[in-house]
């Protein structure tokens, strides 16, 4: 009987035998704090370079300034502002400056061709916002005239409270009278008087 062995040259057990590696298993803490590690390096880096940008666009801008104000004229820009100073001061000197021709051109338009006014005064205050008082003498054809006026005069917006005084016949015949009102300040303002275009 024949054996029937086999042969094998391949070793069936390690030659050397092996040792059971002991491997710890990684703890949540340290994954933690290698993610903590690894966002704080990548911040720094961020912000490093977002300063290093920052710096570039800071000089950037200071340059594009730099230029901006080489551009000015400094002698220019003192000359503007002594006339903007001029402007404001006129404009002022404008909007309380009065103006009587608007009176003298309402009576002219309202004066019956039967009363004549002979004398003619006015009263400002220091307040510029107050009616302006207005005093006048004249003389008239009767009292019907006087009557007819005080009516026009009534009717007019812009002279406030007329009242006729001191009625005396002359020798005449005709009515010598006083006459006293108020008129509006706007009414008087300088501005107003300007033509549309100036």
């Amino acid at each position: 009987m024949e054996q029937d062995f086999q042969t094998s040259f391949i070793p069936k057990k390690p030659i050397v035998p092996e040792r059971a590696v002991a491997t710890k298993p990684v703890g949540s803490l340290l994954i933690i704090a290698l993610l903590i590690l690894f966002t704080v390096l990548i911040a720094t880096g961020g912000l490093y370079f977002y300063k290093g940008l920052t710096q570039n666009k800071k000089e950037s801008m200071e340059k594009n300034l730099l230029v901006a104000q080489a551009r000015f004229e400094p002698a220019r820009i003192a000359e503007l502002q002594v006339l903007d100073k001029r402007l404001r001061a006129g404009a002022e000197i404008l909007a309380n400056h009065i103006a009587v021709t608007p009176i003298f051109e309402a009576l002219q338009a309202l004066t019956l061709k039967t009363v004549r006014f002979t004398n003619f005064s006015f009263e400002l205050g220091e307040d510029r916002s107050v009616p302006i008082r207005v005093a006048m003498s004249g003389m008239a054809v009767g009292y019907r005239s006087i009557a007819l006026q005080s009516d026009l005069l009534a009717k007019n917006k812009s002279f406030l409270e007329p009242i006729f005084s001191n009625l005396t016949l002359d020798k005449s015949g005709n009515v010598l009278f006083d006459l006293e009102f108020s008129v509006d300040p706007s009414f008087l303002n300088y501005q107003r008087t300007l033509p549309a275009g100036s």
